[in-house]
Order: C-alpha cells, then structure tokens, then sequence
C-alpha cells in the first residue's frame, strides 16, 4: 500500500493576551477583542493582486498527478487536455505508475503554469473527463 504525504505550510502563531479573572456573567469580549476572530490581512500592496496572494511563483513547472482506471487512451486524453493549457508541454516527460492491483494508473504531467487561472481550468477540465477519477 502506498502513503500520500500531504506538507503544510506552518506559519508563526499570534501572541495572545495572559488570560485575567472576570466577575461572573462577564464575557470579558468587547468589539476591539474580534481581532480573535478576524481573517489576516494580507500584506501591503497584496489587496485585489493574485499574483501577490499566491505561493507559487509563475512561471514554473508544476507537476499534477491524475490517476484513472487503466485503461487504453488514459494517457492520451490527459496529454490533449495538457497541451491544450501548455503549449510547450512535452509529453515525453509523462510519468506512469501501475496501481498494486494493476487497476488504476497515475499519471503525472508536469506543465509550465502560468497563472493560478490556468491551474484552476486545467484541474477542472481533468476533473471532469470521463476518464479520470482523481487529480492531485
């Protein structure tokens, strides 16, 4: 049996306040304590920008794993659909890996990505082929 390692990006905690006592029925939250529960601010210059926001820097090459039933024409479909997003894409650089029970094939295509719209588009045109049952 193979294991997916899945990697997270960890970032520095929040300081918190020392807690303190509170009479009974308080609360103790006012409006400024919602900071709590706010969403980060991104940073300066990074509001409304994609490119800013992301973690991938574009251009690069950026592998994507599909696996489907094996079957014939797996592999083709999924070059068409890659070159379709990635002109350049070589398909010679197709990796294949056979399941343990010979049932299922992953295939991993690595493009050049462009933008985090290409990436969306490309994940949702694979996802929705007949063919494919996963994309990673």
């Amino acid at each position: 049996m193979h294991s997916l390692r899945l990697y997270v990006e960890t970032r520095p905690c929040l300081e918190l306040p020392a807690f303190r006592s509170l009479p009974p029925g308080d609360t103790g939250t006012t409006p400024s304590d919602n900071y709590l529960m706010s969403t980060p601010t991104p940073p300066p210059g990074a509001e409304g920008n994609p490119r800013a926001e992301s973690l991938i820097e574009y251009p690069s090459q950026f592998p994507i794993k599909v696996m489907g039933h094996k079957v014939d024409g797996l592999v083709h479909a999924i070059s068409v659909i890659a070159k379709q997003f990635d002109p350049a894409f070589d398909a010679s650089t197709i990796e294949l890996r056979e399941s343990k029970g010979g049932n299922y094939l992953g295939v991993t295509i690595t493009i050049t990505a462009t933008s985090r719209e290409q990436l969306d588009e490309l994940y949702r045109t694979l996802s929705t082929h007949p063919m494919v049952k996963v994309v990673l």
